[in-house]
């Protein structure tokens, strides 16, 4: 069990970064980015495999970009459920993956069936630990920068953070895609998902303090309100409903982050997880704990946000999908 601090990692893991600038005309060389305690390296894979992918011309004249996030619960398996099908549906611009549960040396040959399209950049981060944990955000569009980690040892280690830069200068957006912690296996889980969401807080805090336009996607693990959890009463001692957590998220939000899908949809009852347990998902028994949250600066041009619902089932979450102005 990897232990909780709030200190920088002296020692982290090794985790990747894969760049596959490939054929993409949108693809520009990003620079390192990423803290500057995390140990990185960058892999260069030009195998040409199935999931080739060059944007349209709709896509490069677009005035719009768009972005979504998914909690695959290990993408060997979400692949088996269709999610390539769902990628080609969806068709994001910008898609933030957590809990890859693949390190990339896991990865066979030359094959792409698990890695982002060729041509695209990808930003990802591998736990220390095979079939754990692990993030990535994949994107066609222009990259200045890119990385990993936050500094936070336990997840640094887990692989919870990765990041890119989309376009550059004063049209810079970061997109951050985090996989909160878990407490549901116990005290000493709790407690580093606790410290982590305190650390993490703080690390964030400065771009909402500079103005910049900033994207923080992920499985946050908590339920902010009773409209966002099918069962609140039954849940109120359950970690991800716990008092002292939605306390944490509307603190967060006090500090100006703006859940993207609430403001946009402030009536909807829509969930982002269900149990594998009691035909949960059958029956609409959900929690939304997914969420695209935005500084002020890049809500502002928010067009649309969506929670992609129960169906399909490639994972026992689902997307949340939002679309922003150029």
């Amino acid at each position: 069990m990897c232990r909780k601090s709030s200190t920088p990692s002296k020692t982290p893991s090794l985790r990747l970064i894969e760049t596959f600038p490939g054929s993409c005309p949108f693809h520009t060389p990003a620079s390192g980015g990423g803290s500057d305690s995390a140990h990185r390296r960058l892999e260069t894979i030009t195998a040409r495999g199935a999931h080739a992918c060059v944007p349209s011309l709709e896509s490069i004249v677009s005035d719009t970009w768009s972005l979504s996030t998914l909690n695959v619960n290990g993408i060997r398996a979400t692949v088996k459920h269709g999610f390539w099908d769902w990628f080609a549906a969806v068709s994001p611009d910008v898609l933030c993956l957590q809990e890859i549960r693949m390190r990339l040396e896991q990865v066979k040959g030359n094959s792409r069936t698990h890695l982002a399209p060729e041509g695209w950049t990808s930003a990802r981060a591998d736990a220390e630990k095979r079939g754990y944990s692990g993030t990535a955000v994949w994107t066609h569009l222009p990259v200045s920068g890119q990385g990993i980690g936050c500094g936070h040892e336990a997840a640094d280690h887990e692989g919870r953070v990765s990041w890119v830069d989309l376009f550059d200068g004063a049209e810079r957006v970061r997109v951050y895609s985090i996989y909160f912690p878990s407490g549901t296996s116990g005290d000493e889980r709790q407690a580093i998902k606790d410290d982590f969401n305190a650390f993490i807080r703080n690390h964030l805090r400065p771009h909402l303090e500079a103005g910049e336009r900033v994207a923080v996607c992920g499985d946050v693990n908590i339920a902010h309100t009773e409209q966002d959890i099918h069962n609140p009463r039954g849940n109120r001692k359950n970690s991800g409903f716990l008092p002292h957590e939605r306390q944490w998220m509307t603190d967060l939000l006090g500090d100006g982050w703006v859940d993207l899908f609430r403001h946009l949809n402030p009536n909807a009852q829509t969930y982002s997880w269900w149990s594998n347990r009691g035909q949960a998902r059958a029956k609409d028994r959900g929690w939304r704990i997914d969420y695209i949250l935005c500084s002020p600066a890049l809500a502002e041009q928010a067009v649309s946000c969506s929670i992609t619902g129960r169906t399909p089932k490639i994972s026992d979450h689902c997307a949340v999908n939002a679309v922003f102005k150029r």
